[in-house]
């Protein structure tokens, strides 16, 4: 049983616990699920920012703790103010070391998109992502089939929520339906942990043109965001690269200005 599998098993159990103690009544009585939300379409696209969805994450199953003690209001407040597009913010507990916790503190300290970054397998996480103040939920094509794909995608929408696909190879492209907004490829294989940001640029012409188009993990130099920004990504998830340290947030303020001081003459000459 390769790590991906552990996770799932482990998040059908998880699910069924959730189930067991709180109902979706009472979820959907919670402050989080009737609030307006944030279109991460929207915040992807705004020139004013940068296109990053900046990760708040405490533990990684392949690196081990990244930042255990780190005030997640605090970082992902520091995220935004420097321009991050939106956040995404793990609630996994066992094996990210997340909390839903930490996705209402991002919120309450917030006013842009947060996904809720999980192992999607049940429309009840859905309900759940609502309630805690998520704008986005997150599928991951590895280890859901076409019609769990569409199901929860349809779930997603009926509630306002946006809906990020997260695929790895390119037979996973067809599992894209009409109600999923961005599609991302992690450049990270979920069974080996395995990095190559080569994945983005091999899988990009093949991409749905309709949805938005991003690259997932792996990214830890400047000069890559500028590379995929040329080849056509319109969005970039980073996580570790900045949760290591312990000021995440300044982390990426400097990475940020890394990014535009490249840019600039960059952009300069092509025009």
């Amino acid at each position: 049983m390769n790590i991906l599998d552990k996770i799932v098993a482990r998040k059908k159990e998880e699910v069924a616990e959730s189930k067991a103690l709180v109902s979706i009544k009472e979820l959907e009585a919670q402050l989080g699920f009737s609030r307006s939300t944030y279109s991460l379409r929207q915040f992807l696209l705004d020139p004013q920012r940068t296109g990053i969805i900046a990760e708040f994450k405490r533990h990684s199953p392949s690196k081990g703790d990244l930042n255990r003690s780190a005030s997640a209001a605090e970082v992902t407040a520091g995220y935004a103010a420097a321009g991050a597009s939106a956040l995404s913010i793990l609630t996994d507990r066992d094996f990210f070391g997340g909390s839903p916790e930490d996705l209402m503190a991002g919120r309450a300290a917030n006013q842009v998109p947060i996904l809720r970054k999980d192992f999607m397998i049940d429309e009840y996480q859905i309900i759940e992502a609502r309630s805690m103040g998520a704008d986005v939920i997150l599928l991951i094509a590895e280890c859901l089939n076409h019609q769990e794909v569409a199901a929860l995608a349809k779930t997603a929408k009926s509630l306002n929520l946006e809906v990020l696909l997260e695929v790895h190879s390119a037979d996973q492209l067809d599992k894209w339906t009409p109600d999923i907004d961005v599609v991302g490829v992690n450049n990270r294989n979920l069974k080996t942990f395995e990095v190559s940001v080569q994945t983005s640029l091999d899988l990009f012409d093949k991409m749905p043109k309709e949805a938005l188009r991003i690259s997932e993990s792996g990214i830890s130099q400047a000069e890559t965001i500028v590379q995929l920004k040329q080849a056509g990504f319109q969005g970039f998830l980073i996580g570790e690269h900045f949760m290591r340290d312990e000021r995440p947030q300044q982390r990426f303020a400097e990475f940020v200005g890394q990014v535009k001081a490249i840019e600039s003459p960059v952009f300069k000459l092509q025009n």
